[in-house]
């Protein structure tokens, strides 16, 4: 599998690979925000404490599959506005999902990074890409649409959103694209 790159732009968009130096912005524009998290998989960061280990926790990613979470800017400006990116569970399957700051939500940049994902998923040889979306989410059951994912149904009592119920599992929606790539040599 190539490696994804570390860096991939888009009209509007720069989707990087995350560094040391972006716990603050990162738990300051996104992470420690109650609403931006709300519906997220992943418990709000407390401190920056929490966003440190999310960082070592995507260099992991990258050191082990060569692809993982990127921070995504608005193109020339350099202002995180929020992340996106490809978690491998094999070297076919993957996930993803996107997390915009309240002041980047409703201007596409959500549809536009996840079109970049899509388009980088088959280039590294996955095959199947999906994602999970809490049921009353629907500005990202929009967003996934938008971008030609397909919903399979609903997996019921799967996972814990944790900025809503903690410790209760909650029903998802189970969203797909399938690629045909060529056969490795």
């Amino acid at each position: 599998m190539p490696p994804a790159p570390d860096r991939i732009e888009t009209g509007r968009l720069v989707l990087r690979r995350p560094v040391d130096d972006d716990a603050d912005a990162i738990f300051a524009r996104y992470a420690g925000d109650a609403e931006v998290t709300q519906f997220l998989g992943w418990a709000r960061h407390t401190s920056v404490d929490d966003t440190r280990a999310f960082l070592a926790f995507s260099a992991r990613d990258w050191s082990q599959w060569g692809v993982g979470p990127y921070l995504v800017e608005r193109q020339g400006e350099g202002v995180l506005i929020g992340s996106t990116g490809l978690a491998l569970e094999t070297f076919e399957r993957a996930a993803t999902g996107y997390v915009f700051a309240r002041d980047a939500w409703g201007k596409g940049y959500a549809t536009e990074a996840l079109r970049a994902m899509v388009a980088l998923a088959p280039s590294i040889g996955v095959r199947r890409l999906y994602a999970l979306c809490h049921p009353l989410h629907d500005a990202s059951r929009h967003v996934l649409e938008k971008c030609g994912f397909e919903r399979e149904g609903v997996l019921r009592q799967y996972a814990e959103f944790p900025n809503l119920s903690p410790g209760e599992l909650a029903d998802v929606l189970c969203f797909s694209r399938v690629f045909y790539v060529s056969q490795r040599a």
